[in-house]
């Protein structure tokens, strides 16, 4: 029951086109965006469209399947787990930020034209 404590799965499509970073360490990592849309009737009866945006983080051959095999627009599963931190943005403003941390990623449609 552990692995359950922490584990989120999204279905959605990539806002951005990965691009792999490296840090001094070596380390590679991969920051994309994901959206995940819900279709729902609403009490009125119209249909409401409902897109959640997600901050996604990959590190080492998770980054590198991002970067070497997804783009913008690209459907994926993927498999995490939720981190929230905080930071100081340029003008010294405290900001809080929930990121999942993705373990796995499956490649499940390429973007239409």
């Amino acid at each position: 029951m552990n692995a359950l404590r922490n584990k989120v799965q999204l279905i959605g499509n990539l806002g951005q086109t990965p691009e792999i970073k490296n840090l001094d360490n070596g380390r590679k990592f991969v920051k994309v965006s994901l959206v995940t849309n819900e279709r729902y009737r609403s009490s009125n009866g119209d249909y409401v469209n409902d897109a959640q945006w997600h901050n996604l983080v990959a590190w080492g051959k998770t980054a590198e399947i991002f970067a070497q095999f997804c783009e913008k627009g690209n459907e994926v599963g993927i498999e995490g787990r939720l981190v929230s931190r905080t930071y100081n943005d340029k003008e010294g403003i405290k900001r809080f930020i929930t990121e999942v941390v993705v373990s796995d990623v499956l490649l499940l449609g390429r973007k239409t034209d």
